[in-house]
């Protein structure tokens, strides 16, 4: 991807946040662009957003982050975190779905409506289609809720556990009373 400038974001970004992660990573996590903190630190998921994110992994599904690979649909923020553009995503999608074909994950999990309605390929609405498994590039999809949705909304994390467990099972790992 190098020092991308397919699109209008290249103007306005500090670093572009292509993804990190373990390369052979079973489970891949799926936002829809980076922040503003991710954007000063060129790595996705750092604000107050990745942090409730890092516990989910580690402290919920008993996964270090290390060892999954989270990256975004786009890779550079938008102005003032608004959605992205169709254009904008369409200029980036190609090197996440190469993203996901050389890491070729068991499961990946969408963070959100933007992440869940690009995989999906149509328009989703999270509140009803949340927890329902569907796939991209032949691979089992959980769309759940933003992390930065529950910051704003803390009674969606047991619905969010409830979709980890889903994850975990399918993962074949061991899935603890409570969340």
């Amino acid at each position: 991807i190098g020092d991308c400038t397919r699109c209008k974001l290249c103007r306005g970004r500090k670093k572009l946040v292509f993804g990190e992660g373990s390369s052979k990573a079973r489970l891949v996590f799926v936002g829809e662009a980076p922040g503003r903190e991710e954007d000063i630190e060129g790595k996705p998921f750092v604000g107050e957003a990745g942090k409730l994110l890092t516990k989910i992994i580690e402290s919920g599904m008993g996964i270090g982050r290390k060892d999954v690979y989270i990256g975004n649909v786009i890779k550079c923020r938008p102005p003032n975190n608004r959605d992205p553009e169709k254009n904008e995503i369409e200029t980036c999608l190609p090197f996440l779905e190469e993203q996901i074909r050389i890491i070729n994950p068991e499961v990946i999990c969408a963070l959100g409506r933007i992440a869940a309605q690009e995989l999906s390929g149509r328009d989703f609405h999270m509140t009803k289609e949340r927890g329902q498994w569907f796939s991209y590039l032949d691979i089992p999809v959980m769309p759940t809720f933003h992390p930065a949705y529950l910051l704003r909304n803390p009674s969606a994390k047991r619905q969010v556990w409830e979709d980890d467990k889903k994850i975990m099972k399918h993962l074949g790992l061991e899935v603890k009373s409570n969340g």
